[in-house]
């Protein structure tokens, strides 16, 4: 089979002047943070984000007031010679729907609370009877939109939040990728029926691994039934800073590099405006794939990528995946939060790195005498020397075609070996797949360590490229390590962006994990400023995962797996949760870092 990146056919949306699928590029695009009510605020913000890039810009509106005041911040951003196609984001409120068909290009609805109301996240037993009734109740509020869009010339996004799923659907699938497609597509076969074309879907969660699995059946459920419409891509409440952007990257850059998505928001805890250039970096990256020949791989016996190998020492197996440190082309040194599992020192017998201690090292094998804690490093053609090598571990470095059938061969013979794949090709996730491919093929269970070179100066380009190649092989299943190698960056500094991989894909924990949402009109605190304050208090708790929420729409839910919860209940008030169980309730905003620390400690979770 051959191998390599392809577009997915879409149809082609009309949003205003701003068409999207079909051969369209993938369009950039970001949401307000301030309230539509206040009309210098909402043009000013929607002008910053124009001239940054942003191809769309959403509003939210709370209710009728808000979908009115889409008129008026649409005439006033008209009136200064802007007509990007402005979009409103409806919860609860098909009233608003409605009114705000009229005045914007774009209405983006939640199956999960547009018809249903708020979760009691309790199961509810439904007939076949009463099952279909809910369904029959969805097509009663839903079609008079429908209409009306149609009158108006005003597209639909369809978009599906993980923590708003409706009762009936958590009932019926549970908290599942499958409920999360079935929501989506109730209210997308009444499209169809009603000859509705212009809809956009998307599907978003702040777990990047339910994010992607969903998306995928997404996108082939509606091929099954012979759909083709466009999607937006978005990893929910990612954060802000490096993690926001790598975990956005590895969710949104997957998928990318699969060929899925038309359009799509990086979604940070920072002004929106600076969202845009992150979005841009991705589809830039993914772009350089177009119009390379595709890369031959064996056909699969089986579907998926994923692939088991034995363990050789602490590689491989069942263990976690391992971080090796490259001071091969630039000696630096090691940070404590991030201590690497190995350290390859290259030509170096010993090396100078700080704070390494007792840190294994890997050294070329001309190099390496057998000293303790010391690993050889092959090259490709180096192979016929494994037999003769006593080494309780052996790193292989292979790329391009190698190895060849009698490498792998050699390999599968040595339960010490472990291979460092050092991927060139542009198309870094294909060409690691065809690789995998043949090792399935020849039956060859040896461990894989992804290697990969960058030059990229600019350290937010490195953390999205980094987090593109490898997270999307990692999501596949593939890969007991990661190397990243760069001759200008101190090793400590890449090391970190490794580990900030894996607790994307949530392979290996090395830090606490913030989930929180970028804010919008709904917000009724500074949650920038907050987040900044409730990560210097809890930074140092390892393990836990910690929500920083702007309101109550999708916050409880969307915080699902998080351990506590920070959450916007009004003007400069807060509910604390621990789980999805509410502790504290309206809490004023000056308090509510010091009672969730308190929260922390009495339930024994503060080290």
């Amino acid at each position: 089979m051959m191998l390599r990146y392809q577009r997915r056919p879409s149809s082609v949306v009309r949003i205003g002047n701003t068409p999207l699928g079909g051969d369209y590029p993938v369009r950039i695009q970001s949401m307000a943070s301030v309230s539509t009510m206040d009309t210098e605020a909402a043009v000013g913000q929607a002008v910053r984000m124009i001239e940054a890039g942003a191809e769309y810009v959403r509003f939210t509106a709370q209710g009728e007031r808000e979908a009115h005041q889409l008129g008026v911040i649409r005439a006033a951003l008209r009136a200064q010679g802007y007509h990007t196609p402005l979009v409103a984001d409806i919860h609860f409120n098909p009233q608003a729907a409605g009114i705000a068909a009229a005045n914007v290009e774009k209405v983006r609805i939640n199956p999960g609370n547009y018809v249903d109301g708020a979760k009691s996240f309790k199961p509810i037993v439904y007939t076949e009877a009463s099952y279909a009734a809910e369904l029959r109740k969805i097509r009663e509020r839903f079609v008079p939109l429908l209409e009306r869009c149609k009158s108006y010339g005003t597209a639909i996004r369809l978009g599906v939040n993980h923590g708003s799923l409706s009762d009936r659907i958590l009932s019926r699938y549970g908290d599942t990728p499958e409920g999360m497609v079935a929501s989506c597509m109730e209210y997308l076969r009444i499209c169809r029926e009603e000859r509705f074309p212009e809809v956009v879907l998307s599907i978003k969660a702040s777990n990047t691994v339910m994010m992607v699995q969903t998306v995928r059946l997404l996108a082939g459920t509606m091929e099954a039934e012979e759909m083709h419409y466009p999607l937006h891509l978005g990893v929910t409440e990612a954060g802000d800073g490096e993690d926001g952007r790598i975990r956005s990257a590895v969710g949104i850059g997957s998928l990318l590099a699969d060929g899925l998505g038309d359009t799509l928001r990086v979604s940070l805890s920072e002004p929106p405006e600076a969202e845009i250039p992150v979005a841009r970096k991705l589809t830039r990256y993914i772009g350089q794939r177009e119009g390379h020949a595709p890369i031959a791989a064996p056909a699969m016996r089986r579907p998926g990528f994923a692939r088991a190998t034995h363990a050789a020492g602490s590689i491989g197996g069942t263990g976690v995946p391992v971080v090796i440190s490259d001071h091969s082309l630039r000696t630096g040194s090691i940070d404590p939060a991030n201590r690497p599992d190995f350290i390859y020192l290259g030509a170096n017998r010993v090396g100078s790195v700080g704070g390494a201690g007792e840190t294994p090292r890997i050294v070329d094998v001309d190099s390496w005498e057998g000293q303790p804690g010391t690993y050889p490093y092959f090259r490709a053609g180096e192979m016929d020397r494994l037999s003769r090598c006593s080494a309780a571990l052996k790193f292989v470095e292979c790329s391009g075609h190698a190895p060849d059938n009698e490498g792998i061969r050699l390999l599968g013979q040595d339960p010490s070996a472990v291979i460092v794949w050092d991927g060139r090709h542009p198309d870094y996730l294909n060409e690691a797949r065809a690789l995998v491919c043949r090792l399935r093929q020849a039956h060859c269970d040896t461990p894989l360590i992804l290697r990969r070179r960058y030059r990229e100066p600019d350290r937010e380009t490195l953390q999205l490229q980094a987090a593109v190649d490898f997270g999307a092989l990692l999501l596949d299943g593939i890969g007991n390590g990661l190397m990243l190698s760069h001759t200008d960056l101190d090793p400590g500094l890449t090391d970190s962006y490794l580990f900030s991989i894996l607790q994307a894909v949530r392979l290996r924990v090395s830090k606490t994990e913030y989930i929180s949402c970028p804010g919008c009109g709904r917000t009724r605190y500074d949650l920038q400023t907050t987040l900044a304050r409730v990560k210097a208090a809890t930074s140092h708790l390892k393990g836990l995962k910690i929500a920083v929420m702007g309101c109550i729409v999708n916050g409880p839910g969307e915080m699902a797996d998080a351990d506590y919860g920070y959450v916007g209940a009004g003007r400069e008030r807060v509910n604390l949760y621990k789980g999805r169980e509410c502790r504290l309730r309206n809490i004023p905003e000056q308090e509510a870092v010091q009672q969730l620390v308190q929260l922390i400690q009495e339930s024994g979770d503060w080290k």
